[in-house]
């Protein structure tokens, strides 16, 4: 068994915060199993890497030997997490939690050692609470204190208003952690209030407070801005292994270390000899982000389906060659009275791009080519006759096949 420093050292890689790290090392120093909270509310069905960020140390946790309560935030899901945000949350119906709530276990569980996981929803406790169990509650803390934290003082100075329900969020948050008596709860490094809440509220209620472990957010594939789905950035963690394969390989060569430690299960001291490495120019990037792109295809799919991704990454960006399996667009071409087919329409159509307003800019761009001819910009509109046939490709590794 690791020693509590050997333990540490693994915790604390790609950490942002550990507050109190002292307090941790005491934990680990007991040699008993620790409980680790995570708290999620389901405010949308899909997650991606970015997501799966706080789940890889969870896993990590539980290989040390330490067990997981996973908490679903269907309590707090009926408020929305205030954090980081400059307006009010739209609420969300029990039923649209509850679906998202599924999604999201189930993908969950593609990063958790089930048997090493609690899975508790937080409408148990909080829903339950009756009007003198809430007064007991929120009278341990103050407006003063609420209102430290960064958003909620930014909206209030600014004349932002914030609804009273949301003075409620950190409350209820903290009192999962009373409730499950969580030696370490996770969080975004937006989250570090609420889980310092947590803390004081443990303390305050006679309980041994808990660890914050606070986690710094993932980059997306564009390599400035932290991944989203509104963003198109992201790499999620049911896209289909090729595509895995080829959004990892597109990162920022210095993005690579901090994916390693965020997003892979390459042991840590591993990770510190390639980072040394990577640094000393004694290793060659490109080998490097292979090794990691495998290593994260394998995690949510097979070590054969990681091998097959690299050969078809391989075959269309070295070899240049056209992917065998290119699917045929299905849907009508329609031309207008103009005699010409709204291409840009076509591709929204065909889901090469989110919309024709996308597709206007990829075009635009210089990412759309018609049989490996790239459009010019405004090449809106096309003759069918060029169409008749033809491959389509956008971007580096979208295509389709037109009739």
């Amino acid at each position: 068994m690791l020693s509590a420093e050997e333990q540490l050292h693994i915790i604390s890689s790609g950490a942002a915060q550990v507050v109190p790290e002292s307090a941790l090392l005491e934990k680990l120093k007991r040699g008993i199993p620790l409980n680790i909270k995570l708290g999620v509310d389901p405010t949308a069905p899909d997650i991606h890497l970015g997501h799966a960020v706080p789940l890889r140390k969870l896993r990590q946790f539980q290989d040390l030997g330490h067990q997981v309560t996973l908490i679903i935030g269907d309590g707090t899901a009926l408020i929305g997490d205030p954090s980081g945000r400059n307006s009010t949350r739209p609420q969300l119906t029990r039923e649209e939690i509850e679906a998202n709530a599924q999604t999201y276990i189930d993908q969950a569980f593609k990063v958790l050692d089930p048997a090493k996981t609690t899975l508790r929803h937080n409408s148990e406790w909080l829903l339950s609470l009756d009007m003198e169990g809430l007064l007991k509650l929120t009278a341990q803390f103050t407006v003063a204190r609420i209102l430290e934290r960064d958003d909620f003082h930014n909206r209030y100075t600014g004349g932002q208003p914030i609804s009273l329900h949301e003075f409620l969020y950190p409350v209820m948050q903290a009192y999962d952690s009373l409730v499950i008596k969580a030696d370490v709860e996770l969080g975004g490094t937006d989250q570090l209030f609420n889980l310092l809440a947590g803390r004081e509220l443990m303390e305050k209620m006679g309980e041994e407070p808990q660890v914050c472990l606070t986690l710094p957010l993932l980059e997306g594939t564009d390599g400035t801005r932290k991944m989203s789905k509104s963003y198109g950035n992201y790499i999620g963690l049911t896209d289909a292994p090729d595509d895995m394969f080829g959004k990892i390989m597109s990162i920022p060569d210095e993005l690579m270390v901090k994916y390693y430690r965020l997003a892979s299960d390459i042991p840590v001291d591993q990770i510190d000899r390639l980072e040394v490495g990577l640094a000393n120019e004694e290793l060659h990037p490109n080998k490097v982000k292979r090794d990691l792109a495998k290593n994260i295809v394998e995690l949510y799919y097979t070590a054969e389906d990681a091998l097959a991704a690299e050969e078809a990454f391989d075959k269309l960006f070295k070899q240049h060659e056209v992917p065998d399996d290119i699917p045929t667009y299905e849907g009508e071409i329609a031309v207008g009275d103009d005699g010409t087919v709204y291409f840009a329409g076509l591709l929204a159509s065909a889901g090469l791009a989110s919309s024709a307003g996308e597709a206007r800019r990829l075009i635009d761009g210089g990412g759309v080519k018609i049989n490996d001819r790239a459009l010019e910009k405004k090449c809106y509109n096309i003759d069918p006759s060029e169409l008749a046939g033809a491959i389509v490709k956008v971007g580096k590794r979208k295509f389709i096949k037109l009739p």
